[in-house]
């Protein structure tokens, strides 16, 4: 049988790759990584021997040096196949700091080994206990010494994949908040070797949460860290965070229009084979509707995220778009999961049918990277013009 869903674009041949490989990856090994809350590292080790996951890392530095839409595409089958790219997300997007605003020592050092996966770049430490999503608010602090090297003293929570990765990107203060002219300024990015770190200052705990995400806690504790750590400009970081923020947040939108087409495929066939009353339930207009409303949700939001990456490419601002990408992509999967689970009934609830642990994972893209009510709040202030609300 054909889905809607199965429709071709300029990409159809990274699809058909990265589909054919998450075949090598079925149900029962999510399930068993699931139940233990560990680490998908076999699927992680083929993605990188594929190359998928340093598409968008230029040529020159050993990447394939294609647009975010190829990268939308890797990530989109991922989720579509029932397979979950949340432990190696990052790996895509998380360089782009690097690749942007780094030196080009930096890039020469770090690039090749990342796209070859000799090293993982996974850590994004942004988020703080006591900030949440008001960055320009962090207390992690970074203070310069006299030999050029920083001293890192504070906290970060929801730092995703650190126990796997072997750099983190950090953002941290180096002007207290008291000293700068601008809210936006005063903070500055690093990339911590975290293999160096570790037991020297750097300490990580991991969190244990409702779905299997290697998400943790760090604490910094007198880290130095060399001044060579430093990405581009003392004092600019926060710019920086936000310039790399758009490619996450449409790479995200690309995973959840993913998983709504697992669930549309899964809920669809389903309601084709499940007979009652001796008929399939899918005559019934009580599951053929809510099915139909999802599949339009799904589309709509999938033409938002080729929009947001279609500007991305061209390199047009697209804050606006890849916000709007996010948010209807993430509201759209979560409604397709619901929807799912009430046409499977009790057996949704059965594991074997991998429905309960995909509605879990597509739940938090609500919440993460940014709530689903802060995409409003920045779409009425920044697009609409209406007044500050916080």
């Amino acid at each position: 049988m054909t889905h809607p869903d199965d429709h071709q674009d300029d990409h159809q041949d990274i699809r058909d790759a990265v589909a054919k490989l998450c075949a090598k990856f079925p149900g029962d090994y999510w399930r068993e990584l699931d139940r233990e809350r560990a680490y998908p590292t076999k699927f992680v080790q083929a993605l990188t021997a594929s190359g998928f996951l340093a598409i968008l890392i230029p040529e020159a530095y050993g990447g394939s040096g294609l647009d975010i839409r190829a990268a939308v595409a890797v990530m989109e089958e991922i989720h579509k196949a029932g397979c979950n790219g949340a432990a190696c997300h990052a790996q895509m997007y998380t360089m782009g700091t690097v690749l942007r605003h780094g030196s080009d020592a930096q890039k020469t050092a770090f690039l090749p080994k990342i796209a070859s996966g000799e090293l993982r770049l996974q850590a994004f430490g942004v988020t703080e206990p006591g900030s949440g999503t008001n960055t320009l608010g962090l207390r992690t602090t970074a203070v310069r010494q006299p030999d050029g090297s920083y001293v890192v003293n504070g906290q970060k929570v929801w730092t995703s994949r650190a126990e796997h990765s072997d750099l983190m990107v950090l953002l941290a203060r180096t002007t207290p908040k008291d000293k700068v002219q601008k809210r936006t300024e005063g903070l500055s990015v690093f990339l911590v070797d975290m293999r160096e770190a570790k037991g020297n200052g750097l300490e990580i705990k991991p969190i244990r949460t409702m779905i299997n995400h290697a998400t943790t806690e760090i604490f910094f504790d007198n880290l130095r860290i060399p001044g060579e750590s430093l990405i581009g400009e003392e004092g600019k970081g926060f710019r920086y965070i936000l310039d790399g923020m758009n490619a996450e947040r449409i790479l995200i939108a690309a995973e959840c229009i993913g998983d709504a087409r697992w669930f549309i495929r899964k809920a669809t066939d389903y309601a084709n084979e499940r007979q009652v009353f001796e008929r399939p339930i899918g005559q019934n207009q009580g599951i053929q509707f809510p099915i139909a409303e999802c599949y339009a949700a799904s589309e709509a939001a999938a033409l938002m995220l080729g929009k947001a990456a279609a500007k991305f490419d061209a390199g047009e601002p697209c804050g606006a778009e890849a916000n709007m990408a996010k948010y209807l992509a993430s509201e759209a999967s979560w409604r397709a999961a619901d929807m799912c689970m009430q046409t499977h009934g009790g057996f949704a609830f059965a594991e074997e049918y991998d429905i309960e642990r995909k509605f879990r994972e597509t739940r938090l893209y609500r919440i993460a990277p940014i709530s689903n009510n802060f995409v409003l709040s920045f779409l009425a202030e920044h697009v609409l013009g209406l007044p500050r609300s916080y």
